[in-house]
């Protein structure tokens, strides 16, 4: 056991390459290790036998040959399988195809065996769901992983799988990449296939990816997915000609970085969201970069979050109809909280939703006026610490509004309710600084730099130029070289 949690992916690759160990070997490892602890984590919801690929081997054979891996248990479809979207409605509903980047990973050699929990629709930056109840974080069983990549992050930190299957819709890769003490890159928008189920996850916002322990299991999973398939609606930039595995170690130059931890949602961060920013410049300057701090926030992110809600309800209204179309199920099968976004996004307008798509823009010419001048922006990965499990629990007043208000029709009420400001403080209010790269369509990651004195992680996060991931995993790799996460583990 203890040397299958000192392996990354692309080692353990290597020992079976080399037949110092099997297939077999590894996946009864993993099998062992999430015996043992998720039964405390409730990380893995699902339980699956390996699907085998469906080609021959690639000259030089797969590059994950016999790694064990987890899928998120949302938009991530292996036929024959539910995808449960982490909600009751969807919970014994077989997928009908496999999603594109899952026949990737399949193809690419690893052992799919479960899956993993995830918030209802992935509306959340918790992982709280009723269907499955709460994911733990590792670090603190009594603080939450985050979301909604919160299962996949829980199983990596605690060493069942050396890295698991992730997606990012408004953070949902880097928040519990931070609150769990890993690496987690989002990439642009369009690298990543879509399909065939799906042509573009949340208008674009979304993407799939992994949430790792080394740099170099990201990079290389990004050779894994990056590319198009016959159902992408464009075709991506051209990455690096060497591939993505083998930007980690080069050198990133002297990079310019101008850094803030200023949000109008959350005007007050936690001191060590501030403390980790600032351990973060200071090792930046240290390696000889150069970082200059911005005096207000980056973009105006109050307007970006109002956009992003709109959007946000809008897609979780058809998610709630399609798997009512799907099922033909009643409303009560869907949380409170589901329920009141999609009422929600019901009463949003034609043309209030496309103001809000169309104010994307403006962000995206802001955000390109800062990387005119600096190559990357450094903010926290979250505002505050990993919140208690339960934390955003809605007050027994504000359910009993929001209950009778969905029984009366009465969705477009919702909007002068306490509960619109309660759900953006909710679910928006740890968590004000990663939307902007989703809504941008720009690459970010989250960095495991910082541990607070309850020794609970947090991540920064920085966001690069159109078609930066190469640069982003460079500097990535020089940071993990200063200063190494691999050997903090958590005290489960």
């Amino acid at each position: 056991m203890q040397d299958y949690l000192d392996h990354d992916a692309v080692a353990l690759a290597a020992l079976v390459r080399e037949g110092t160990t099997t297939p077999a070997e590894l996946l009864a490892a993993a099998r062992a290790r999430a015996a043992e602890v998720n039964p405390r984590l409730n990380a893995v919801v699902r339980d699956l036998e390996p699907p085998t690929p469906s080609g021959p081997a690639p000259e030089g054979g797969r590059p994950f040959e016999g790694v064990p891996f987890l899928l998120k248990d949302l938009h991530q479809h292996l036929a024959g399988v539910p995808t449960s979207a982490g909600s009751r409605s969807l919970a014994e509903l077989p997928a009908t195809e496999t999603a594109a980047v899952v026949e990737r990973w399949i193809e690419s050699g690893l052992q799919v065996f479960g899956k993993t929990n995830t918030p209802e629709f992935g509306t959340k930056g918790v992982t709280e769901p009723e269907l499955f109840g709460a994911a733990r974080n590792p670090w603190n069983t009594d603080h939450t992983p985050g979301g909604s990549s919160g299962g996949s992050a829980a199983a990596v930190a605690a060493g069942i799988v050396p890295c698991a299957a992730a997606s990012d819709g408004g953070g949902s890769i880097r928040i519990p990449a931070s609150a769990c003490g890993l690496f987690g890159l989002k990439a642009g928008r369009g690298l990543l296939p879509y399909g065939p189920v799906y042509s573009e996850l949340f208008g674009g916002t979304a993407t799939d990816g992994v949430i790792s322990r080394s740099v170099r299991d990201s990079a290389a999973m990004l050779d894994v997915l990056a590319g198009p398939t016959d159902e992408s609606p464009y075709l991506p930039a051209p990455g690096p000609v060497d591939g993505y595995a083998a930007e980690v170690g080069r050198d990133p130059g002297r990079l310019r970085v101008v850094m803030s931890w200023r949000s109008a949602i959350n005007p007050d961060p936690h001191p060590e969201a501030r403390a980790a920013v600032a351990r973060a410049a200071d090792l930046l300057a240290g390696l000889g970069h150069e970082v200059v701090e911005l005096d207000t926030p980056p973009v105006d992110d109050e307007a970006l979050a109002k956009s992003f809600l709109t959007t946000w309800f809008a897609h979780t209204a058809v998610s709630v109809a399609q798997a009512r179309a799907d099922t033909g199920c009643g409303e009560d099968q869907f949380e409170p909280d589901t329920r009141v976004m999609a009422a929600l996004g019901r009463a949003t307008g034609a043309v209030g939703f496309i103001e809000a798509v169309e104010d994307r823009h403006r962000h995206v010419r802001r955000l390109a006026e800062l990387h005119a001048s600096y190559d990357l922006l450094l903010t926290p990965t979250t505002a505050t610490p990993p919140p208690r499990v339960g934390a955003f629990d809605q007050p027994a007043a504000l359910q009993k509004v929001q209950k009778a208000l969905l029984s009366a029709r009465g969705g477009g009420l919702l909007r002068f309710t306490p509960l619109v400001d309660q759900m953006v403080k909710e679910n928006l209010g740890w968590v004000p600084y990663t939307q902007l790269a989703n809504l941008t369509g720009r690459p970010a990651m989250s960095v495991p730099l910082h541990w607070t004195p309850d020794g609970l992680p947090m991540g920064v996060q920085l966001v690069g130029r159109l078609g930066s991931e190469g640069l982003l995993l460079r500097l990535a790799a020089q940071l993990e070289d200063a200063a190494p996460w691999w050997d903090r583990r958590p005290p489960l």
